[in-house]
């Protein structure tokens, strides 16, 4: 049946879950750093990675009793080789090359980004190839054809900073807490998203990429003014990130008009706002709109080890010498962009 143990460790996540090939989540535990990490406002790499070697290990036992097998059952080890804290990466993929060594078992080392790609189809079993997917999380904001499992071509990613760390940026500006992308559409709730005047980069733009470090500086100097309540802000910037993804994604759909579905991924695709307006959208062009449940956006080990499953039943294995990688593009062959740097 293709049974996988999947491990996930490339940010602040420490994750653990056990998954068929028939899509069968048969355990997925989490762990979180969010009481480490909110002193300083975001993810301190090194107090992650050490989060990390003392709760993984309980972590991964718990998930096997939980789905009530042994390690010498799994088909295969899966696990986050990148990209992602390097540190962090370390920790996950040395484990999985222990425990594959030691059970004799293949290792399959995971893309995180393909881990986020592919897991609408966990929930959506209906979700064919190709899709237009929007990832969006902390560290990437992309738009990418998934054309098959391996294949995936960017149409677009952002010049400077992504989403999901302009949400983390707004929330510590704001004083409303870690982690920031649930604390500022909390607040944003309570306020008007038309009371502060900020930019919307790029929108209507013919260049297909995406921008947020204006947006971010604009929400500074709004904060720095006095003029408006944390709410307002709050609101306005979550309005003003929601319009940025549903222009620059309504363009990357007529730039993929073999689109089977818009799909969202990644961190940020919890974020309600905006999965409202991707629904809105995809109604609008006739296109059936994809998205995990809420606890599959965030980083979890259910979609490495399902991206495993896939890769394992392809016989896409990996030898135990693979190393952990701070980057790892889906499209190696996509032109660089301007000012992207290694988030191109």
């Amino acid at each position: 049946m293709g049974l996988i143990l999947g491990i996930e460790s490339s940010c602040d996540e420490t994750a653990a879950a056990l998954v068929t090939a028939d899509r069968r989540i048969l355990a997925s535990r989490i762990a979180g750093q969010e009481a480490a990490h909110a002193p300083y406002g975001g993810v301190v790499p090194e107090i992650a990675a050490r989060a990390h070697v003392e709760i993984l290990p309980d972590l991964i036992e718990a998930a096997l009793a939980e789905a009530g097998v042994q390690l010498a059952e799994v088909d295969a080890v899966a696990a986050t080789a990148g990209p992602g804290l390097i540190g962090g990466v370390m920790v996950g993929l040395v484990t999985a090359k222990g425990l594959a060594l030691a059970a004799g078992k293949p290792l399959v080392a995971v893309n995180h980004l393909e881990g986020h790609a592919l897991s609408p189809m966990l929930s959506a079993p209906e979700l064919a190839f190709p899709y237009l997917l929007l990832l969006v999380s902390g560290g990437h904001c992309q738009l990418l054809s998934v054309e098959a499992l391996g294949r995936y071509r960017r149409l677009a990613t952002t010049i400077d900073d992504a989403a999901g760390e302009a949400f983390d940026k707004t929330a510590k500006l704001l004083g409303l807490g870690f982690p920031g992308g649930p604390a500022v559409e909390r607040a944003a709730a309570d306020g008007d998203p038309g009371a502060v005047p900020l930019p919307r980069p790029l929108v209507g733009s013919a260049e297909p990429h995406f921008s947020f470090a204006g947006l971010k500086s604009a929400v500074l100097r709004a904060r720095e003014s006095g003029r408006y309540a944390a709410e307002d802000i709050a609101a306005s910037f979550q309005q003003a990130v929601v319009d940025c993804l549903v222009d620059r994604t309504a363009r990357a759909l007529g730039a993929a008009p073999e689109a089977t579905a818009l799909v969202v991924a990644g961190g940020v695709a919890a974020n309600r706002a905006v999965r409202a307006a991707l629904t809105d959208l995809a109604a609008r062009r006739g296109l059936p709109f994809v998205a995990p449940p809420l606890w599959l956006c965030t980083d979890n080990a259910a979609m490495i080890a399902w991206a495993g499953a896939l890769r394992f039943e392809a016989g896409l294995v990996d030898p135990l010498d693979t190393p952990a990688r701070a980057r790892w593009p889906l499209d190696p062959a996509a032109e660089r962009v301007r000012g992207a740097g290694v988030k191109a």
